[in-house]
């Protein structure tokens, strides 16, 4: 029971770190100018990367670990949609990162503001896996 609970746990607080992002963190950054946007966005990034990756695989491997105890095929569905994080940021996001990080901070691309935009809409894809992978875990548990 406490593996199963604390997937849920993980899950929730990824979903809930993805959703202050969406609305608080990302509107405050987009109104800022240019240049103090990306020298927001860089350090940003990178602490948010590595706090929603480690919440998407902590959730995973509790989801995992109840899977081991109960055997319920449900906990690995949901696990499976905890990880689902980790493609979709690889092949989704990290391309938009890359160009946002290859911009000098002092001199932002012309379309920097643009591309924030739209990394930030997509930011909500990882918001709607929290809430798959935490949907599936509280299933399981209520």
């Amino acid at each position: 029971m406490l593996p199963g609970l604390l997937a849920l746990v993980f899950s929730s607080a990824f979903a809930g770190a993805a959703l202050y992002l969406n609305l608080v963190e990302q509107p405050a950054r987009l109104a800022l100018d240019d240049s103090s946007m990306m020298r927001e966005w860089a350090p940003s990034d990178r602490r948010g990367f590595a706090l929603i990756g480690g919440l998407a695989l902590l959730s995973a491997l509790a989801a995992l670990a109840a899977f081991a105890q109960g055997s319920d095929i449900r906990w690995l569905v949901g696990a499976l949609i905890a990880l689902a994080t980790w493609p979709y940021s690889f092949f989704i996001v990290v391309p938009l990162n890359n160009r946002l990080l290859a911009a000098s901070p002092g001199q932002p691309a012309a379309d920097s503001r643009e591309i924030v935009t739209f990394w930030g809409l997509l930011e909500w894809g990882l918001f709607a896996i929290g809430v798959a992978s935490s949907s599936v875990f509280a299933w399981i548990l209520g």
